[in-house]
């Protein structure tokens, strides 16, 4: 059975990497130097803490809003 989890990335302007986590995973985050190895790294670090005791869920993502402020 194949879970689906959203990961929010985000791109470092200091470093030039991708970082990402997993909202409602504990632990779940992670960087890379590509979008690709991150998902790639996210993966890993799923896999560990599945290993680790299982995934416990922490709450239920629920989407994106974009804020507008008044410049």
């Amino acid at each position: 059975m194949e879970i689906k989890y959203t990961a929010v990335i985000e791109k470092d302007l200091d470093t030039g990497l991708y970082v990402g986590y997993i909202p409602n995973v504990n632990g779940a985050h992670s960087q890379g130097e590509t979008i690709e190895e991150l998902r790639d790294n996210l993966k890993e670090v799923l896999e560990l803490i599945s290993e680790d005791g299982g995934i416990i869920e922490t709450s239920i993502f629920v989407g994106i809003q974009n804020i507008d402020l008044a410049a």
